[in-house]
């Protein structure tokens, strides 16, 4: 039987895999960044960037934001979330059940789903496994996820468990009505191509907090229900990094070969490489485009702020090591200036430049898993990167 998607490992070095994940729009090499695209943007890139000098496979878009803005009957009317806003290639959809948890105000939680009032104008609004299923079918993405309750970090093991029960009631929840709107959809669908079913893949997500034994017992009772896909959820929500690191160092090589394992949410250099290094394939963060709207750039040699006095004659590019359309062209004096001034073009040049430095690292840790040396390559760029020129 075809499949949504293909996965297929190429290397490993210890528990650091490199892959390439198959879609029907896009052959994405592993492991990846997907630039965030909350709401259908990735904010201030143009997509023309992305496919082009940036290279980027796939994106992240969000079922919270386009279900309140600009509205599900819009996309589809539009022709779906690609047509909408003319991105060729592969999407991965968030369920929203983290943007419930950040951003949605006055949460009613209940077997049922999700009431709360929209961040935007106040309105009550809902959302359950059944809707936003739904909501990602109408989008179109080629990887979608169930919907989840996502606890937050510092939480008795009581009421964490209690919301691990919710996550697989709701996965499975989420799962039923994927295969419904599948099957209803099997003759508008998207065509197969080259081998692929052409349907949409599912990812299941693993919760439990910073409790090893619910994270276990969450990875397996997932498994169990069947995901094209397995993603952790639920980390860089107000735990302490140690807990974090020492959760993925548990979960990770633990969840199954034969599938992606994407991290939700996460997050900084130190981050990505520390969760390759256990056997992440898969991560998405808005750090290089929020950082980059404050001025904060990623460097080889740590972040610096460019709106730092010090910068005001300053000559060189932002990362002499970086080979971005941005770092060839325009000097940090140059970008200081744009801030000060106040112009938005200061924003897009150093978001820019943060997500090639994300995009290249993904790169640059593939490489090393192939050659073998992956490990003295994190070594050796995290004794670089801990050098920071702030």
């Amino acid at each position: 039987m075809a499949k949504p998607i293909e996965w297929k490992i190429v290397a490993t070095q210890g528990n650091a895999r490199a892959g390439i994940l198959r879609t029907r729009r896009s052959i994405i090499e592993t492991p990846v960044f997907m630039p965030v695209g909350t709401q259908a943007t990735v904010k201030g890139i143009r997509f023309e960037w992305l496919e082009g000098e940036l290279d980027a496979r796939i994106i992240l878009g969000n079922t919270y934001h386009l279900f309140l803005r600009p509205g599900t009957e819009i996309i589809r009317a539009c022709g779906g979330l690609h047509k909408f806003c003319s991105w060729s290639r592969s999407f991965l959809t968030d369920s929203g059940g983290f943007q419930v948890f950040s951003l949605a105000q006055l949460r009613k939680i209940s077997e049922e789903g999700v009431e709360f009032q929209s961040h935007i104008d106040g309105s009550k609004k809902f959302l359950s496994p059944e809707i936003s299923i739904q909501v990602q079918a109408a989008l179109g993405a080629e990887i979608v996820m169930a919907f989840d309750e996502c606890p937050p970090g510092k939480i008795d093991f009581a009421n964490a468990k209690k919301s691990l029960e919710l996550t697989l009631r709701w996965a499975k929840r989420s799962k039923e009505s994927f295969l419904r709107m599948q099957e209803e959809n099997a003759d508008t669908g998207f065509l197969p191509v080259d081998g692929l079913s052409g349907r949409q893949a599912l990812f299941g997500i693993v919760q439990g907090a910073s409790y090893l034994e619910l994270r276990k017992e969450s990875l397996e009772r997932t498994v169990e229900i069947g995901f094209d896909g397995y993603a952790i959820g639920g980390l860089s929500v107000g735990e302490e990094k140690p807990i974090m690191y020492e959760i993925l160092e548990f979960l990770a090589p633990q969840m199954p070969e034969e599938t992606p394992r994407y991290l939700m949410g996460v997050g900084t250099p130190e981050d990505l490489l520390q969760a390759i290094s256990c056997g992440v394939d898969m991560f998405d963060c808005v750090l290089p485009t929020r950082n980059g709207r404050t001025g904060s750039a990623f460097t080889s040699n740590g972040k610096i702020n460019i709106r730092n006095a010090r910068f005001a004659t300053d000559n060189e590019p932002l990362d002499a090591e970086c080979n971005c359309s941005v770092c060839k062209r325009y000097s940090r004096a140059y970008l200081r200036h744009l801030y000060q001034a106040g112009e938005m073009l200061a924003a897009i040049l150093i978001s820019h430049h943060n997500l090639a430095f994300f995009l290249n690292l993904m790169r640059k840790a593939r490489n090393a898993i192939i050659q073998g040396s992956f490990d003295s390559f994190k070594t050796a760029f995290l004794e670089k990167l801990n050098h920071s020129e702030d």
